[in-house]
């Protein structure tokens, strides 16, 4: 398995195989998966692995929801005038979430023909690993408070409950669209800058040794020699010199711009970016390689960890878009 480090690939393209295992713990979940009651196993090369990041789904048996949401569902209706019969409710689960369980659940209004709709996001256990859960919910909170992505409607123990947004999330294709991709583009530079409380150093070089570090402790000695764990954190030390400069500009980068965090309303031509859970201040330059990147990647495949560099954006291709970029004024319109 060939797997390019995101942030070298804006520069110079492919930099070191020894970026696999990286990589492989970015897109753990994108893996070929078998669910355990609390692991989950993946396949590499013939091998079997464990690990542990589970995707929490009690509350959600038999159509049976939690109490504390279902009080939250009727506050809701209460508030919009809705008459709440829980009998008919309809819950859909939508797939496509790599690290929470989220469901669509829609209950009749007074006007015939137009239901009330939410999203109910369920968070996944285990995935401390990856991100901070309460920075992640105090990043909705503020992206919310300010008008940016879905509104958040309540909190409740196990997940909250946001707007649903009625727009389609993208496929592996929409990001070779030029009009698509100037759309992200502009939203790109709109989220980088964002002013966000707390701190605003990079993350980008702590979060890959903490996650070297755990992948050394999961592997044998065998694999640590195998994927040449014992190299790594070498090799972030250099990057980490040869790349942090005077002149790097920070902002607030998503970190995780797949298809599937990006949704479009093709009537109004605009972009929304969800799912904030890897969002912190890094370098704007890793945010557009991150992307870059996903271009080579197709999550709905038989191997959805393998990426496909022939579809890697060419030359042309990365500059028009960092063209766009460049061309946006950075500023959110609401």
């Amino acid at each position: 398995m060939t797997v390019t480090y995101n942030y070298i690939s804006i520069y110079r393209g492919e930099f070191s195989s020894t970026f696999n295992v990286l990589a492989l713990l970015k897109f753990n979940s994108h893996l070929p998966i078998k669910k355990s009651s609390t692991t989950f196993i993946f396949y590499l090369k013939g091998k079997l692995f464990l690990f542990f990041m589970a995707v929490k789904t009690n509350g959600f048996v038999e159509g049976s929801l939690p109490d504390e949401l279902m009080n939250l569902l009727l506050n809701l209706a209460s508030e919009w005038g809705d008459v709440f019969d829980s009998s008919n409710l309809k819950v859909i689960h939508l797939s496509g979430a790599m690290t929470n369980e989220i469901y669509q659940i829609s209950w009749p209004t007074k006007m015939e023909n137009l239901p009330r709709t939410v999203l109910i996001r369920i968070y996944g256990e285990g995935v401390e690993l990856f991100f901070d859960r309460d920075e992640e919910i105090r990043t909705f909170k503020c992206m919310s408070t300010h008008g940016h992505g879905p509104k958040l409607l309540g909190q409740f123990k196990e997940g909250r409950v946001e707007e649903f947004i009625h727009a389609r999330t993208l496929s592996a294709s929409d990001l070779r669209d030029p009009e698509i991709s100037a759309l992200i583009a502009a939203k790109m530079k709109e989220f980088h800058y964002l002013d966000m409380p707390g701190s605003k150093n990079v993350v980008l070089w702590d979060r890959m040794r903490n996650w070297l570090s755990e992948a050394k402790s999961l592997c044998s000695l065998e694999h640590v020699k195998e994927f040449h764990l014992d190299k790594l954190g070498t090799e972030i030390d250099s990057l980490e010199k040869a790349l942090s400069g005077h002149h790097q500009q920070i902002g607030f980068c998503h970190n995780d711009l797949q298809y599937g965090n990006i949704m479009i309303d093709d009537k109004a031509k605009s972009i929304t970016l969800i799912d904030y859970e890897y969002a912190s201040y890094n370098p704007i330059a890793y945010d557009l390689a991150n992307h870059f990147c996903e271009m080579a990647a197709n999550y709905h495949t038989e191997k959805p960890h393998i990426l496909d560099y022939s579809k890697y954006p060419d030359q042309e291709e990365r500059l028009r878009f960092i063209h766009k970029y460049l061309g946006s004024t950075g500023l959110f319109s609401t």
